[in-house]
């Protein structure tokens, strides 16, 4: 809207929602000062038309990248030494094992993925949701280890 000048700001509750990503949000500023409209960030009341206003905005908008990398790098670590205590990482899987049998079964057989998901369908062999099989679906089964 505001790039239709149906609009004067853009109106956040928190800056780091608006962007976490510092060259994004070098970006938005930019493209505000260009076109004469306002970002406004409820939580650290900035006005980003002064000098000092986008400077502290830039910082902030820098500690949010900072945030989100920081957040991305401890998870990466904390699932990976979960990995290597031998947990086992994500939903359970919860298809029967005759469906999976039937699908390696297709696939040796030389079936394509997407030949196989409509076999399935043909057949009346429902998903572990109760739904109709599709290639992403039977690529993932045949993904898991034998």
């Amino acid at each position: 809207m505001v790039e239709g000048d149906e609009a004067s700001a853009i109106i956040v509750a928190k800056l780091d929602r608006l962007s976490r990503s510092l060259v994004d949000f070098a970006g938005l500023m930019q493209r505000a000062q260009r076109r004469g409209w306002q970002l406004v960030a409820l939580d650290v009341n900035i006005d980003t038309t002064t000098a000092a206003g986008a400077l502290v905005a830039n910082v902030m908008a820098s500690v949010a990248e900072w945030e989100r990398r920081t957040i991305g790098e401890r998870t990466a670590a904390a699932l990976a030494a979960k990995r290597a205590q031998g947990v086992t990482l994500g939903r359970p899987r919860e298809i029967n094992a005759e469906s999976v049998k039937r699908i390696r079964e297709l696939h040796r057989s030389g079936y394509r993925v997407a030949e196989i998901a409509r076999k399935l369908n043909e057949e009346g062999v429902q998903t572990p949701r109760g739904g109709r099989w599709h290639s992403p679906g039977v690529k993932r089964v045949l993904s898991w280890a034998a």
